[in-house]
């Protein structure tokens, strides 16, 4: 006789094929369209100000500016102060992104967009058709919204003294992007745009890909220098640092970060950006080589050998542990 599949398993699977249908309907039809404009509306009434009082970082010519948009997201301007030329990043709220580009009094020449779902992209429109020379940059595996100018790994957008590259990183969506803006014409540190790879002390979830490949991805990442600022593209910092510790609860550096997170928070303040060194020192998905994260998780493959695998499945079970977890 054939086995009788538990409970547990077929809700579970059921579970699965109803996640997966609800993404496809978000991602490949108008229904998630629909659905963003709702965020979008809500957000604004809820946050006419934006979700979060950002601090744009101004260097020798260039400036970062943080946009909160939606419930949680960050869209960016990155601009080159001398050129009065600006790059907008992920600009899903066109019009909180049109708004900062006037207080400014900058011209939109080009718009990078990390990957296709709309919460990221849903600005790509109307920013387009009012910046007539705007252009929109990103993957053509993504099927981005009015892309116009495709974009492969390594390739590099110049605009005035910025320099910014393309990173492949796929595994939330096929196409995913990250952006490194160069930190050497300017004399500062360079700055990554992670899109929905990495967050503080957290990472996306792999939609569109398998745990191996979010590993190399995150494993592109980590490459940089550890001086490289972090811009994300959610403000997901405190509910992040608490699964963390859940994790690793006596990582030090977890902690301390904690503590100034929760600051921040309790004014609404952004979280961002933070570096790649410090998130090497408390984000559990940039720790799948520690020893003390698979002996949190129960016996398993070791991570620590030349095995990508066994990374990679500490990295999944991380993922669904932190799918599971509730902030308090």
């Amino acid at each position: 006789t054939s086995p009788v599949a538990h409970p547990c398993s077929r809700l579970c699977i059921l579970a699965f094929c109803i996640w997966r249908t609800l993404y496809s309907l978000y991602t490949r039809t108008w229904l998630g369209y629909l659905f963003y404009r709702q965020q979008l509306r809500r957000a604004r009434n809820r946050y006419p100000k934006g979700h979060s009082k950002a601090q744009p970082r101004l260097f020798n010519g260039v400036k970062v500016l943080p946009i909160p948009v939606l419930s949680d997201n960050y869209s960016y301007l990155i601009i080159d102060t001398q050129a009065r030329l600006a790059v907008a990043v992920d600009p899903s709220d066109p019009r909180a992104v049109q708004a900062s580009i006037e207080k400014e009094g900058v011209t939109l020449v080009a718009i990078l967009c990390t990957h296709k779902h709309w919460d990221h992209s849903g600005g790509n429109r109307d920013l387009s058709r009012r910046h007539r020379d705007c252009r929109v940059y990103g993957s053509p595996q993504d099927g981005i919204p009015y892309l116009t100018h495709p974009l492969c790994h390594q390739d590099v957008v110049s605009v005035g003294r910025l320099q910014i590259r393309a990173l492949a990183t796929p595994g939330h969506t096929q196409g995913h992007l990250v952006y490194l803006l160069d930190g050497e014409p300017y004399k500062g540190p360079s700055c990554l745009f992670s899109g929905d790879l990495l967050f503080l002390s957290g990472c996306g979830r792999t939609f569109e890909g398998t745990a191996e490949t979010m590993l190399s991805s995150l494993d592109t990442v980590l490459g940089l220098g550890d001086d490289t600022l972090l811009w994300p593209g959610h403000e997901y910092a405190e509910e992040n640092l608490g699964f963390a510790g859940v994790v690793e609860p006596e990582n030090l550096a977890r902690e301390r970060k904690m503590q100034w997170v929760q600051r921040q928070r309790m004014e609404r303040k952004s979280t961002c950006p933070s570096t790649l060194g410090e998130e090497r020192s408390y984000n559990p998905f940039l720790r799948t080589h520690c020893l003390a994260l698979q002996e949190a998780l129960g016996p398993g493959p070791d991570p620590t050998g030349d095995d990508g695998c066994s990374r990679a499945q500490l990295l999944e079970e991380l993922r669904r542990l932190k799918d599971m977890h509730k902030s308090k």
